[in-house]
């Protein structure tokens, strides 16, 4: 049985079609500033993002069951980017602090057999993807999802927008007036951006996270 202190979950993640991004460097360090911030506060994360290589970047999750929470975050506070995710679970050697990218452990190889993965992956396009040594969670996890993200891909910036405005206020009326467009739009960009169907992808895989690793998280 491995530790219940030492497995974790890590992810890496760049951006897709970086090289059309003018001064990207310094528009991912300042995102990703603002939401090591709000999501060390929120509990999401362990220590501060760390950009490791170009667009490439990389974080530890404060819990497994968060990991789900923090990957759609993740998208929503780095937007108009469009992210690759990979996500290792496992292993990690030593205490967890800043900088991360001098952490090591498993959980670092399996994010980036995941990331990998995904940038190799011809059969049908994904942009998140899970690895661990539970091929049985994995094979689940994935095609969830694939399925999930051939939705999120035909989400448009004006639906975002919206998805985003609502993660912050948590109500369509709310989300409506701080957008200063009327309600039923609101509503509408959030039902076409399948934004319900990703909050319920969200729930279901933190359940599925609980079940998987209860033991270890």
């Amino acid at each position: 049985m491995q530790s219940k202190v030492n497995l974790h979950g890590v992810l890496i993640a760049d951006v897709v079609a970086s090289r059309s991004t003018v001064e990207l460097r310094s528009l991912l360090n300042e995102k990703l500033r603002v939401a090591s911030i709000a999501q060390l506060d929120e509990q999401l994360i362990r220590v501060p993002y760390a950009v490791t290589a170009g667009d490439e970047f990389q974080v530890v999750a404060a819990r497994l069951e968060r990991v789900p929470k923090l990957i759609l975050d993740l998208r929503r506070r780095l937007l108009p980017f469009r992210l690759r995710v990979g996500v290792g679970i496992g292993m990690v050697e030593g205490p967890i602090r800043r900088p991360v990218n001098r952490i090591a452990g498993e959980a670092f190889e399996y994010a980036r057999k995941a990331i990998v993965e995904i940038k190799a992956h011809r059969k049908y396009p994904t942009l998140t993807r899970f690895h661990s040594n539970r091929e049985s969670f994995d094979r689940v996890a994935n095609l969830m999802y694939s399925l999930h993200d051939t939705l999120m891909r035909r989400t448009t910036t004006k639906q975002w927008a919206t998805i985003a405005m609502y993660l912050i206020k948590n109500r369509v009326d709310y989300t409506a007036k701080a957008l200063e467009i009327d309600r039923s739009t609101a509503s509408r960009n959030l039902r076409r951006g399948f934004f319900w169907q990703m909050e319920e992808t969200l729930l279901v895989m933190e359940e599925f996270l609980r079940e998987s690793f209860g033991d270890c998280t």
